[in-house]
């Protein structure tokens, strides 16, 4: 019972704590004691909950049963007003705060079961709230595996396909809408539609990017391959921006490369990584990443600069494919600031990461404004080619290291988003995550800054992140010739606000 006396004690003086010193205090200026007390064993419940509900659906194969049924519920409630999914917003991953969801109908459907996996046509088809969490959990026991699997847990189908997904593995196969076979809509009208490369072409191109603002997405067919146990993956130090750049542009144009990733530390320091998979490992060089009580993986990087040497490691593919889930890239490090401290990682690692839902949830407003002012989270997506102009472009107008370099390649393919000119192109998606450290920072000011810099080289932003470029500016940066042909013969206007007016900050307030 002594343990059981001491918690309760433990409870009691926090709460007193908490009255006295008032509850926003306590989650502005020690953020770290309500997510280690509170939201890290809920995010544990949560994540168990869902891996055996799961679990548990496929196995019954339940879920292409109740999918149709789903669907026709989805249907039935359409109305006159704006629609959007009845999705909380606290749920998704992004940090934005999409204020839509107040004022548009909310379609209340849960649409979160992986429906079947045919590995003789190489297809997974999956509902839209299916997370990556359960895609690699699922494929990798049966020894397949998607082309390009987004790092984080809780990014789920719908969002990678409606906004976008990349991994390390995009040199080779595109962006997350690139090994996209088939969707599955209900329009505005409420009639079903399917739609593939050779079948409603033109709504099968339009819908990356567009955030539900074409119809309802209810199921998409995604290509997987077969899988292996691990990940080789070399580490390798470079200095100095110019050779920095030649060798990141030098390993992402090597197709045998299965995963190549870069993150830097400075403008001038960074580690190169590349990985192939494979069956085979040398027991001495393996490293399980992922368990619970390992460095967070941006730390171990950092290790192979600090001592300025070359690595080689076989890492179990699961673990590699969430390898920046723990720390949630390196924005941990700011909510639990003794998170990588090795007597936390062996006691409460195994609680690690606090969803990112729950955050949101509980930040209240004076927090997400002061995230919003001092804080950033984008990610920019420009062509190879310019990336020393870039890289120097983000230091003078946000300063935030360490930087995520992550090499894709972009199809000339109909849509919102593609190369300039009429051959596929090797772009970089150069991601910023942390607190500013340029002098006087402004956001609004500074990510203008960026956001026309990406413009002025044909690059993307990531419309998951606060844009705050105008209509104008918005549409000079997508090409809006598509979307907007089709939301005429939809009959969207009605029913969907358009992307701009759903994403930008200019639109919002």
């Amino acid at each position: 019972m002594e343990p059981a006396v001491s918690l309760a004690v433990c409870a009691l003086l926090f709460l007193l704590w908490v009255r006295l010193k008032g509850l926003e205090f306590v989650l502005i200026h020690q953020r770290w004691v309500f997510v280690c007390l509170f939201l890290l064993p809920l995010s544990l419940i949560f994540d168990i909950y869902y891996y055996v509900r799961a679990w548990v659906v496929f196995k019954l194969s339940s879920a292409p049963r109740l999918h149709e049924q789903r669907v026709r519920e989805w249907k039935e409630q359409g109305s006159k007003t704006f629609m959007c999914t009845g999705r909380p917003g606290w749920l998704t991953v992004s940090l934005r705060v999409g204020k839509y969801k107040k004022t548009h109908k909310n379609i209340m459907i849960n649409l979160m079961d992986i429906l079947e996996v045919d590995t003789k046509k190489q297809i997974v088809r999956v509902e839209p709230l299916v997370t990556m969490g359960q895609v690699t959990a699922l494929l990798t026991s049966i020894g397949w595996t998607l082309p390009v699997l987004p790092e984080l847990d809780d990014l789920t189908v719908g969002g990678l396909i409606m906004g976008t997904g990349i991994e390390s593995s995009s040199h080779k196969y595109g962006l997350f809408q690139h090994i996209c076979t088939a969707y599955e809509l209900v329009l505005a009208d409420g009639s079903f539609v399917r739609c593939t490369p050779s079948e409603n072409s033109d709504l099968f191109y339009a819908v990356p990017w567009s955030c539900g603002t074409l119809g309802f997405l209810v199921a998409a067919e995604i290509r997987i391959i077969p899988a292996k146990k691990y990940v080789k993956l070399r580490f390798e130090p470079v200095r100095g921006l110019e050779a920095i750049c030649a060798k990141f542009t030098h390993e992402s144009q090597r197709q045998e490369n299965h995963f190549v990733e870069g993150l830097l530390y400075s403008l001038d320091e960074a580690v190169i990584m590349t990985g192939v998979m494979t069956d085979e490992a040398e027991p001495s060089k393996l490293n399980s990443i992922g368990n619970y009580y390992k460095p967070w993986f941006f730390k171990h990087v950092e290790n192979y600069l600090k001592t300025n040497r070359e690595g080689l490691e076989y890492i179990p593919l699961r673990h590699y494919y969430h390898r920046h889930t723990r720390s949630i890239f390196w924005e941990l490090q700011d909510i639990i600031p003794f998170g990588n401290n090795p007597i936390f990682r062996y006691l409460f690692g195994w609680m690690v990461p606090p969803k990112i839902s729950l955050l949101k949830l509980t930040q209240g407003e004076t927090l997400r404004k002061l995230y919003e002012q001092h804080h950033v989270v984008q990610d920019m997506l420009v062509p190879m080619k310019c990336l020393q102009q870039a890289l120097h472009t983000f230091q003078n107008d946000i300063h935030v290291y360490p930087i995520w370099l992550c090499p894709f390649i972009l199809p000339s393919q109909p849509g919102l988003v593609h190369p300039k000119g009429n051959e596929a192109e090797l772009y970089i998606d150069i991601g910023a995550y942390g607190e500013p450290r340029v002098k006087h920072f402004e956001a609004r000011s500074c990510m203008r800054q960026l956001e026309k810099f990406v413009r002025s080289v044909h690059g993307f932003q990531m419309l998951y992140a606060d844009c705050y470029m105008n209509r104008e500016e918005f549409w000079e940066m997508f090409d809006g010739s598509l979307y907007h042909k089709l939301r005429e013969k939809l009959g969207c206007q009605d029913a969907f606000p358009e992307v701009y007016d759903k994403i930008c900050k200019a639109a919002r307030h």
